[in-house]
């Protein structure tokens, strides 16, 4: 089986870490599930640097940004399936 190219830590996380670098958009993507060792793919939507978050699936604005099993923040605009979730649509819930 291929290297992944982004890692998804829990099932349940709605982005995964890009770890390659040079992922361009249309890209097509395997992901790999560390909890139960399932495999994912999903195309880019945009370029995604080496170590940000794609987006698993669509997130809608003000829904909850899972990564390691966690609640990072919110959305604050809509992120579609494959794109880019950085500081640009993702903030704190703490603000």
């Amino acid at each position: 089986m291929p290297a992944p190219q982004f890692i998804v830590h829990d099932a349940k996380d709605t982005v995964g870490v890009v770890v390659v670098e040079g992922v361009k958009k249309g890209a097509a993507l395997d992901g790999w599930v560390m909890e139960n060792d399932s495999r994912i793919a999903i195309a880019a939507a945009e370029d995604i640097p080496l170590g940000h978050k794609i987006a698993l699936g669509e997130i809608k604005k003000g829904e909850t940004v899972l990564k390691y099993g966690h609640d990072i923040g919110k959305a604050v605009a809509d992120i579609p399936a494959g794109a880019h979730a950085h500081v640009h649509n993702v903030k704190t819930k703490k603000w």
